[in-house]
């Protein structure tokens, strides 16, 4: 039986195709490098990080590091909580997303401290209840008042021109101080991401 022989342009292209699905199999990037997917038509990790790291160093600089801080917690501590962070964007995402890099890095400055067991939406239902148990009988601080309370909104525009669009989404966050009510500090962080179609890298 005589075998077929391929021609070469055709064995090359089968060649290249195998390489390139071999190429694309699932493998691990680094959430802050050049590498990671962009989707104009949705938020993306990396632009929750960019968020969240400009407000971390905006909130740090301009209150928590220039001594503007001041809380009724243990050892002077502020007492912090996290209420909503508006989604007024078209897409579904979790807001902890944001929040939780936040609430992270002001626990590790030592100054700062969230309160889970403040309110009718508190993140710890058993810890409330010991904390008011105890209240109660006397043997324990209960439930910690906030000194401040961290709220937030999400908003997106979108524009198009010919075959390119262009998506922006803007990040906002408010510190309000319980004693009085007042904001007592405000930032937004704005990112934009345009192009054709989704790819990779920032």
């Amino acid at each position: 039986m005589k075998r077929q022989i391929l021609p070469f342009s055709l064995a090359g292209i089968i060649i290249a195709l195998a390489a390139g699905c071999a190429s694309d199999e699932a493998k691990y990037v680094d959430p802050a490098g050049t590498k990671t997917l962009v989707t104009l038509d949705k938020i993306n990790q990396q632009d929750l990080n960019q968020a969240a790291e400009a407000m971390i160093t905006s909130l740090r600089s301009k209150f928590i590091d220039a001594g503007k801080l001041s809380g009724t917690g243990p050892n002077g501590i502020a007492v912090l909580k996290i209420e909503r962070v508006i989604n007024s964007t078209s897409q579904q995402w979790d807001p902890d997303l944001l929040t939780k890099k936040i609430r992270i890095d002001l626990l590790n400055t030592g100054r700062v401290a969230t309160t889970t067991t403040f309110g009718g939406d508190a993140e710890s239902k058993i810890g409330q209840d010991l904390a008011k148990e105890q209240q109660f009988t006397g043997k324990g601080p209960g439930v910690l008042n906030p000194d401040y309370t961290l709220t937030g909104k999400v908003i997106e525009d979108m524009d198009r021109a010919g075959n390119k669009r262009q998506k922006t989404y803007v990040f906002q966050l408010t510190l309000t101080s319980i004693r009085d009510g007042l904001a007592i500090w405000e930032d937004e962080k704005t990112i934009t991401k345009a192009g054709t179609r989704s790819g990779a890298g920032w």
